[in-house]
């Protein structure tokens, strides 16, 4: 599994239920590296996509402990050990937040897509610094862009061979 997430200085991620920043290549990069891949994603983040449905051209899976949650288009798995069962080793599945399910599957991914954001940001969600652990390497980087006043880098990230 991978993970992709933007992230501000401070690794904030989100603020009531919506993103903190709206850049356009970061949008197409998400587009271009999930199309035709599994997404995952927790519930809140589902509601929180456009009218709340999944993704299209995407195997969409979510996670809810609701037994009686459905929505036409998604798969809902209730367990890291389902979700594992479902995707069956799938290298091309990319975790897609929010921050209870990118803290949950970190351990089981190899690779990290992160759009660094040199802001700081008010955020309420936050995903955990990967350049505090160890068993992460910043695999490559890009150069920094700039929209709108607001630099970012594309940062790809491997867990360190055991």
């Amino acid at each position: 599994m991978n993970i992709i997430v933007a992230v501000s200085k401070n690794y904030g991620i989100g603020k009531d239920g919506g993103l903190l920043f709206s850049i356009p290549e970061d949008m197409a990069f998400f587009r271009s590296t999930t199309s035709g891949n599994t997404v995952i994603m927790g519930r809140k983040t589902l509601e929180s996509l456009p009218g709340g449905r999944p993704l299209k051209n995407r195997r969409n899976i979510v996670f809810s402990r609701n037994g009686d949650f459905s929505v036409e288009g998604a798969e809902r798995v209730s367990s890291v050990e389902e979700l594992q069962e479902l995707i069956n080793g799938d290298d091309n599945a990319f975790v897609i937040g929010g921050e209870a399910i990118y803290r949950a599957l970190l351990p089981y991914c190899s690779r990290a897509y992160i759009t660094m954001v040199d802001a700081q940001a008010d955020a309420d969600r936050f995903f955990p610094n990967i350049e505090q652990m160890e068993e992460w390497t910043l695999a490559g980087a890009s150069e920094w862009k700039e929209h709108e006043g607001i630099r970012y880098q594309f940062r790809e990230y491997h867990r360190k061979a055991e």
